[in-house]
């Protein structure tokens, strides 16, 4: 069980990192319709994970309060909005192709603070992942070991573009590859980190399990909502965002289903 908690948790680690890696393979920086379609792509995971994975299993746990079983789920799901509006306001950082930082004035340099976008971006993902496996491990009958592997997956293959995306600007701008990939990756080390934390406390967070599942939902879909779809969105041709979020999304609904 442990072996499978521990490759659970390091796989979207790896997404990341390989994402990263392209650094090393690509010449040029991904150009804008690219990078349209992998975060929509990526958008669409988190939603359909947030769903599947997350909001559902939560209801599910639930269930003994009859008609206000949703009641946990809405709890947790607002908790994990306003904690995601709380560090977007005290976390500087910098979208990509934003020209404005968001948060407090900081004198961090342009990197930094892009790759802290990315970091905060993940911190809700993690989050999810851990809770999940914490919910694995205290037997929860609502979260089997495919339904978690589901998860791990769907947010390791929108983590790929993600490391990709970060690293290849980053070199564009005067890092070196080594460098480049090291913040690319080191982006996504929030995930396993916290996810191992939760796991490791998972005895505690039983009861609370409804709470924290929605709460990760919450976090996630605040992301995809607030970063996400602005960015698939603007400029000629968004449609290749929208689709390619169809796509995230019927894939990681799959997934769950499949290997559920």
């Amino acid at each position: 069980m442990w072996l499978k908690v521990i490759e659970g948790i390091a796989i979207p680690f790896i997404g990341t990192a390989l994402g990263a890696a392209c650094v090393f393979f690509m010449k040029k920086q991904l150009g804008r319709m690219v990078q349209r379609a992998l975060t929509g792509f990526a958008g669409g995971v988190m939603v359909a994970a947030s769903i599947w994975s997350l909001l559902i299993p939560a209801m599910e746990q639930s269930a003994e309060k009859g008609r206000w079983a949703f009641l946990p789920a809405f709890i947790g799901f607002w908790l994990g909005i306003l904690f995601l509006l709380l560090l977007d306001r005290i976390i500087p950082h910098l979208h990509m192709n934003a020209r404005k930082a968001e948060g407090p004035k900081s004198k961090a340099k342009k990197t930094t603070m892009m790759v802290l976008a990315v970091t905060l971006h993940n911190i809700p993902e993690g989050m999810a992942v851990g809770v999940v496996f914490a919910g694995l491990i205290s037997g929860s009958a609502q979260i089997t070991a495919g339904g978690a592997l589901a998860l791990s997956l769907g947010i390791a293959i929108q983590n790929f573009p993600e490391g990709a995306i970060i690293s290849m600007p980053l070199h564009a701008e005067g890092k070196t590859k080594s460098r480049a990939f090291a913040l690319g990756a080191l982006s996504g080390a929030v995930e396993p980190a916290g996810a191992a934390l939760t796991v490791l406390f998972a005895g505690m967070f039983v009861p609370a399990m409804p709470y924290l599942l929605s709460f990760a939902a919450g976090a996630m879909i605040y992301v995809v909502v607030e970063e996400l779809i602005p960015e698939m969105s603007e400029g000629e041709h968004s449609n290749i965002g929208v689709v390619m979020f169809a796509l995230g999304f019927t894939l990681m609904m799959a997934l769950d289903v499949a290997l559920g």
